[in-house]
């Protein structure tokens, strides 16, 4: 079938309104809105064309998958776009539904549009089970920020030697007492968040531990893999899993590593170069988590009796792979540290060298099990 017959549909998704535009032989032109509805998005799909003449994209949303999943199950293609590497013209002021989904539908006419990795619905639930822990962590931080900012107002400065949210700092809290009735409120009800955070945590935690024995075998076994690696335990792993899909769809490492946003920002012209921040365009839940386990490589090389525990049972590769990551990684953090550089700047050079590794020990299980996507 000729590309002059295709019909290239591009679509501007509301939580209640779906703007649609078309690019064909005859140029762009707008098709209308229609209510966020499948019904509605059924008829509008078979008035356009038949299936195979149409290839559907949208940007990814909150809106999420759905109307993804349904058009490919009316065997129509469709493509989730991503937002930030939608060309824009720097001059455009004016931006309307209309006007978004005419653009989507002639960049993507062009092949200007990068699309998104839809995970399956199970993958998806277990990545939203991960980000509501995630955001369940931020959530216990601030009520225990807001709680010692009171007591520290209130002169109750944590005793020294005695390191904050261990048990024993924990039980010192409660003991606090105030005279005031309204002290006595306000530290009652920030004391009742911080454990609410805690108890709240504690639930989504043991909602992950059900869920990870009922993982496909070819995922758990990528989830295994990575905790070889020092500072990548079971959550982290499986954060990392979650998020990402299928490492073999990553044809390079380095763009597993632009792909979580800790590649070095660039502007060159002419002879001048000059390289600034990380990004920070990318997987910001991927970027977390490894630039959390980053920190571990600040130690010497080393195999501590709960790493031999995670590492029993694996590939040989893979631990090869793991302990050539703890000595390249720690002597770069020294290095880097001994040259001046922030502590935390070394470490986000560190984390971006550690997706190298995990793409290696991803890469290297999956060709194994015989998962092998097309490259992004």
């Amino acid at each position: 079938m000729g590309k002059d017959s295709t019909r290239f549909v591009g679509m501007d998704v509301h939580a209640r309104s779906i703007t649609i535009a078309v690019a064909d032989g005859d140029g762009v032109r707008s098709v209308g809105v229609i209510p966020n509805r499948p019904d509605t998005l059924r008829r509008i799909m078979k008035r356009l064309g038949p299936p195979a003449t149409l290839r559907t994209c949208y940007e990814a949303g909150p809106c999420g998958y759905g109307i993804h999943r349904e058009l490919v199950a009316m065997g129509i293609h469709c493509d989730v776009i991503a937002p930030t590497l939608i060309p824009r013209k720097p001059g455009d002021r004016v931006k309307t539904d209309r006007r978004d989904a005419e653009h989507l539908a002639r960049c993507y006419r062009s092949g200007d549009l990068t699309p998104i990795w839809i995970p399956g619905p199970d993958h998806e639930a277990l990545r939203d089970l991960l980000r509501a822990r995630e955001a369940a962590k931020k959530d216990q931080l601030r009520a225990r920020h807001r709680l010692q900012k009171f007591l520290l107002r209130q002169g109750r400065r944590t005793p020294e030697g005695m390191t904050n949210w261990t048990q024993k700092h924990v039980d010192w809290v409660r003991r606090q007492d105030f005279e005031h009735p309204a002290h006595r409120a306000t530290f009652q009800d920030y004391m009742h968040e911080v454990d609410h955070a805690m108890d709240r945590i504690s639930r989504l935690e043991a909602a992950i531990d059900e869920v990870l024995p009922s993982l496909p075998p070819e995922v758990a076994a990528v989830v295994a893999g990575l905790q070889a690696l020092r500072g990548v335990a079971q959550l982290t792993a499986t954060t990392i899993v979650a998020e990402v899909g299928p490492f073999s769809r990553f044809a390079h490492p380095r763009k597993f590593m632009g792909y979580s946003g800790t590649v070095s920002s660039e502007h060159s012209s002419g002879g001048s170069t000059w390289r600034g921040p990380i990004t920070k365009a990318g997987n910001s839940h991927l970027r977390r988590v490894v630039v959390e386990a980053a920190w571990q490589y600040q130690h010497a090389p080393a195999l501590s009796r709960r790493l031999r525990r995670r590492q029993e049972g694996l590939d040989d590769e893979v631990k090869e792979i793991a302990w050539k990551a703890q000595c390249r990684l720690s002597a770069r953090y020294r290095k880097l540290t001994a040259k001046g550089k922030p502590q935390q700047k070394a470490v986000t050079a560190v984390a971006r060298e550690l997706l190298g590794f995990i793409w290696s020990i991803g890469t290297h299980i999956e060709r194994k099990r015989r998962v092998l996507p097309a490259a992004a």
